[in-house]
């Protein structure tokens, strides 16, 4: 008898792992670095909450998530930027229209190494460090020392924003440092004294030090009031209007209770 049941206890667990296989779901997000830690925190919490659901995140780049969606490889993607016109047309021409959805506030935020006595810039000193005309930190008030630039790369949303509100359509000097991330942004400057970079503020950590612009501290009220000068939303998009699943997370990620919570946690300015 003893034998039986622990045969039947045996054959009931083979069954329920098969049939979690069988039945688990699989949901794709692809995109921002920026978005990133927001859709990884939901995302964690979403698992545990439906652990059926398995959800596998990249970064890349705003532009490289909108591709995905474009090509059909992600259910989500993540983007620090609006869609362009060029890009729809490439989704409509391959039979589907993008769906945007805002899920957080942004802004961006220059940062300098702690040791960095310059604690604001203005947008036109801002303009001419990128463009590379400002190459000594003492030209804004600051030390006598060379001015180290980084960048995000043009495949970032990030570096979009940034190039319209504080470059305006002006190119970075080709003496830039570009990265792939927003971490690896904060890597550099975190180790190299005489850096500069820029970041969403929810990547805002000891190891920096952030610079207000034109006198305003980059912080949830002036986001939301849209003070500070370089403020944006955060979007995903879906390959038309999403459906089961991917809607059902897209739901948990706006809830005030739930994801919009989360939002707030890893740093950056929930829509409620």
């Amino acid at each position: 008898m003893k034998r039986k049941n622990l045969f039947l206890l045996w054959a009931l667990a083979i069954v329920a792992m098969f049939s979690t296989t069988a039945f688990a779901e699989n949901l794709v997000i692809n995109g921002s670095t920026t978005v990133l830690p927001i859709t990884q925190k939901v995302a964690e919490a979403y698992m545990k909450d439906y652990p059926e659901v398995n959800i596998s995140i990249s970064g890349g780049g705003s532009g490289n998530g909108i591709k995905a969606i474009i090509d059909g490889t992600t259910d989500i993607a993540m983007s620090s930027r609006f869609i362009r016109d060029s890009e729809v047309k490439q989704a409509v021409d391959k039979g589907s229209y993008p769906v945007p959805f805002s899920v957080a506030y942004d802004c961006i935020v220059p940062i300098v190494h702690p040791s960095n006595p310059v604690d604001d810039l203005s947008l036109d000193q801002l303009k001419d460090i990128y463009t590379g005309k400002t190459k000594n930190w003492k030209e804004v008030g600051g030390e006598d020392r060379p001015i180290v630039v980084f960048s995000r790369d043009t495949s970032s949303g990030t570096y979009e924003v940034w190039d319209e509100k504080v470059l305006r359509k002006e190119r970075v000097f080709p003496g830039a440092l570009l990265q792939a991330s927003s971490g690896a942004v904060v890597q550099g400057v975190a180790s190299n004294r005489n850096g500069i970079a820029y970041v969403g503020i929810g990547y805002l950590t000891g190891t920096i030090k952030a610079v207000t612009v034109n006198g305003v501290e980059g912080t949830e009220e002036t986001t939301l009031s849209g003070e500070f000068p370089v403020s944006r939303p955060l979007f995903i998009f879906t390959r038309g209007w999403p459906e089961g699943r991917t809607v059902h997370f897209i739901n948990y990620m706006l809830n005030p209770e739930k994801g919009q919570k989360l939002v707030k946690e890893v740093g950056f300015v929930p829509l409620f």
